[in-house]
This record gives C-alpha cells, sequence and structure tokens, in this order.
C-alpha cells in the first residue's frame, strides 16, 4: 500500500499547493465545467492530454482508449462524444494518436495478443485499406509512424461521419474535428492538417439530410 498512500500523500500536497498559488480555483472548478475542446486519445500514460496542450482542469474533456479508437459502436465513446457536443458544446474535437503506438504496432504485426486483438481489427482494416501506400517502405518505424498517421486520420472520419456530429453541423453548431499525432521523443504535437467544420468531405452516404 505505500505506492498508494504516496500518491495520496501527492495529492493532499498538489491540492494545498494549488490552493495556495491560486486562490479559489477549487471553487470555480466545483461550479461546473465548460470545456471548448474533446480530446479523444490513447490509454497511453505518457500521454496526458493537459499537460502536452498545456492546459488546466477543466479546460478539456477526455476520452481514451486503447489506439485512440472511435466506433459508433462503443457506447463509451459514443456517450462522451454526445455529452460533449450537445449538453457541454465543445467547440473542438481532437482525435490524437501518438508515434510508438503500441496498439498500432500490434495490429500491423502478425502476432495474437489476446482479447484486444479483437479491439485492432479496425486498424488492421485501415491498413489493408492503404496497403499501397506501404509497398515502397522499408524503415519499419517509418511504417509504424505512417500507420498511426493514418488511424488517426480514419477516425477523424468516424467522429464525422456520427450522428452526432452530422446533426451538429445541420442544427448551425460551430465544431470542428481535428487530426494530431503526438511524438514521445520532443514532446511535439504534429497536425495532420485533416480539420473540417462541416459535412462537406463526408462521402456522399454520410451526409445525412434533414
Amino acid at each position: 500500500m505505500s505506492d498508494i498512500k504516496k500518491l495520496l500523500e501527492q495529492n493532499r500536497q498538489w491540492a494545498a499547493e494549488t490552493a495556495e498559488q491560486q486562490p479559489g480555483f477549487f471553487d470555480d472548478l466545483s461550479e461546473g465545467q465548460a470545456p471548448k475542446y474533446l480530446w479523444i486519445g490513447c490509454s497511453d500514460s505518457r500521454v496526458p492530454s493537459t499537460q502536452v496542450t498545456g492546459l488546466m482542469p477543466g479546460e478539456i474533456f477526455v476520452h481514451r482508449n486503447i489506439a485512440n479508437q472511435v466506433s459508433t459502436s462503443d457506447l463509451s465513446c459514443m456517450s462522451v462524444l454526445q455529452y460533449a457536443v450537445e449538453v457541454l458544446k465543445v467547440e473542438h474535437v481532437i482525435v490524437c494518436g501518438h508515434y510508438g503506438c503500441g496498439g498500432v504496432n500490434a495490429a500491423i504485426s502478425n502476432q495474437q495478443f489476446g482479447l484486444i486483438d479483437n479491439w485492432l481489427t479496425k486498424i488492421k482494416d485501415v491498413y489493408i485499406k492503404n496497403e499501397t501506400k506501404f509497398t515502397p517502405i522499408t524503415d519499419e518505424q517509418e511504417c509504424s509512424d505512417l500507420m498511426c498517421e493514418l488511424n488517426v486520420m480514419e477516425q477523424v472520419k468516424n467522429v464525422c461521419n456520427s450522428t452526432i456530429v452530422q446533426n451538429a453541423w445541420k442544427n448551425g453548431q460551430s465544431l470542428s474535428v481535428h487530426g494530431w499525432c503526438y511524438r514521445l521523443k520532443d514532446g511535439h504535437i504534429k497536425d495532420l492538417e485533416v480539420s473540417t467544420d462541416n459535412a462537406s468531405n463526408n462521402h456522399s452516404v454520410y451526409q445525412y439530410q434533414s
């Protein structure tokens, strides 16, 4: 229990220091949240959303899972997305992957890892869809980096294709969706330049009519 007690002690220290440095911080925070951003990221412990963006508690709403997947059959992810868009009225949805993602690397390998293999099948599908892009690549790291980026791009599409985001756009809500990839080696975020704020980039079958 020593490790757990250490966390509790650090919590008390952090709370005391925060209250001293920012009087009223916890009072304001307890009144509610009004974040502008929803972060859909990987569960990897090395990619904390607030730290890498320089934000404070209360400024970013977060959903995380292995390899930052967005699936309309995932009730957890869809519930977070709906609450963020319809209730919190976030202005930006950010899908952020990271280079060296263990989930992505597992997906493009020929190894079995257990239950998680079923979770990673959609990443394998993304690889198959883009297989020709990997043909000229011989470097394993370069292959992994490309797959991490393509995975983020696919999840951005999935966010945009969701009825939640489609309805927000139809109703005139200001909402942008972005795709980023975080590099563990230097702490920098790469904008994959797939941002969109309307349904014009969606395939016609995902452009729902009123």
